[in-house]
């Protein structure tokens, strides 16, 4: 008897020791839910966005759950939702330590070629990184500022003026893109860039569907849609490879040349396919957060004649100090020092992306929760851009808090943070002061739906294209 109950003794002992190991060392995970099986919460961050309220998502969990980090589902990955200047500062400053870039699936297999997806890792980022740091520098933008002003007049004077209303949305996604296309690859055909964009305007709209590849879906049409681009790409980098070895392109300083002349070629598929997707996450980054800026920016200007009034006069003391013919340079640039605060106010309201996704590294802790190595991560500017915490009366349009320092750091992030910061974001503001300038100067402008509404897909996008009426200035 007293064996039996020796072994029954032992069994209890050591049951109630696995129980307060794993107890123990089981980590305290960040407050939250996963939602559906295999979906998780991804079907309700999406309507939130065409709801035109993303921040709803953020904002309910923040309230439920926690306001510095809460856990969610997105895209099939237990993902880590970072929220307020701290967990945008964490996250910003944490790159190479404990976090490293990531982005879903569903991204990857539209935007890149699928024989050099297991080939990617961090060292070749960090080269592209690099590579575009040098193109995209101020010094090296500066040239491109009158090349950026003429285009833009003639854009205008093309699809503008010949109208008295236009739809402003899909007008500046051909403008935008047309400027990528010569600035980044010196493509001035426009039957080529039209035939490429084609192809491009059905990619957006799959990163964040759900990634069910099925024909007639939004993933489908987006699978379709990179497959055509990229091979109308692959087209355009072998004519330039020809151009460049028979001396036609000796002196050319756009994107594509220089990553052909100063690539390693081994003469396979694979460095063509490397440049080929070097030059789709450019365009992928730049084109839909400037169309979107610049139609975000038309939106107010137009709705707020005011704020319209204060940046017309500011341009049109830069347009006096200049001949008619003359050409906008850096130095006018840098006078328009409100027609950007604007825009910043613009870009706060109606961010052109929503943030950013990491995978944790190593188990790391943050605000007393413990995030898991593997465990996904995402910053959004949805934590704080009309977070009254930050931004008083956040729904009110006011581009004086740009003033001075402006906001509180890590608070306004429409272009990230740290040594990830979006490389283009000096070309952004170009792009947008330059269309700024011709745009006010040349016309007025009055919204002709004044209440029209705004869905995130993933980016701000009118629902009706923002009809705006132009009257011209005399």
């Amino acid at each position: 008897m007293d064996f039996y109950a020796t072994c029954i003794l032992g069994l209890c002992l050591s049951l109630l020791f696995f129980a307060f190991r794993k107890k123990r060392f089981t980590p305290h995970l960040p407050p939250g839910r996963k939602g559906w099986p295999i979906l998780g919460e991804t079907l309700r961050f999406m309507a939130a966005g065409k709801r035109g309220c993303p921040e709803k998502f953020v904002n309910d969990r923040t309230a439920s759950y926690s306001p510095d980090v809460f856990r969610t589902h997105l895209y099939g990955e237990d993902m880590t939702v970072f929220c307020g200047a701290s967990g945008n500062k964490f996250l910003f400053s944490g790159e190479g330590k404990y976090v490293t870039s990531w982005w879903p699936d569903s991204i990857m297999k539209i935007g890149l070629f699928p024989e050099t997806l297991g080939k990617l890792n961090n060292t070749d980022t960090k080269k592209t990184r690099s590579f575009l740091s040098e193109f995209l520098k101020p010094e090296e933008l500066q040239r491109y500022i009158p090349v950026m002003d003429s285009m833009t007049r003639d854009h205008l004077a093309a699809d503008w003026s010949p109208n008295k209303e236009v739809q402003v949305f899909p007008l500046s996604k051909r403008y935008t893109f047309s400027l990528a296309c010569r600035l980044f690859m010196n493509i001035r055909d426009p039957e080529i860039v039209s035939k490429f964009a084609d192809s491009f305007a059905r990619v957006a709209p799959g990163f964040i569907a759900v990634p069910i590849n099925i024909p007639g879906t939004p993933f489908n049409r987006a699978m379709e849609g990179g497959k055509a681009m990229r091979q109308e790409l692959l087209n355009i980098i072998r004519r330039r490879k020809m151009e460049i070895s028979e001396g036609k392109d000796a002196n050319a300083r756009d994107l594509l040349s220089r990553a052909l002349l100063e690539g390693d070629d081994d003469g396979t598929i694979f460095f063509e396919m490397d440049t080929s997707n070097k030059i789709i996450g450019l365009l992928i980054a730049s084109h839909d957060t400037t169309s979107t800026s610049i139609t975000a920016i038309v939106n107010y200007l137009a709705q707020f004649p005011h704020i319209y009034e204060r940046v017309h006069q500011e341009q049109m003391e830069i347009a006096k100090s200049n001949g008619p013919t003359e050409l906008l340079n850096w130095d006018d640039v840098q006078k328009m020092k409100y027609s950007w605060n604007v825009a910043c106010e613009s870009m706060r309201l109606l961010p052109p992306a929503q943030g950013a996704y990491r995978e944790a590294t190593k188990d790391f802790t943050f605000a007393d929760y413990t995030i898991p190595k593997g465990w996904k991560t995402f910053w959004t500017v949805h934590s704080t851009h009309k977070n009254p915490k930050y931004f008083p009366d956040p729904e009110k349009f006011d581009p004086s808090r740009f003033e001075g320092d402006g906001p509180t750091p890590f608070t306004f992030v429409p272009f990230g943070g740290g040594p990830r910061m979006c490389p283009g974001k000096e070309y952004a503001r170009l792009e947008i002061l330059v269309f700024m300038h011709n745009l006010v100067t040349k016309f007025k402008l009055k919204k002709a739906i004044p209440d029209e509404k705004f869905i995130y897909n993933p980016s701000p996008v009118p629902v009706e294209g923002l009809r705006i009426r132009l009257q011209p200035h005399n």
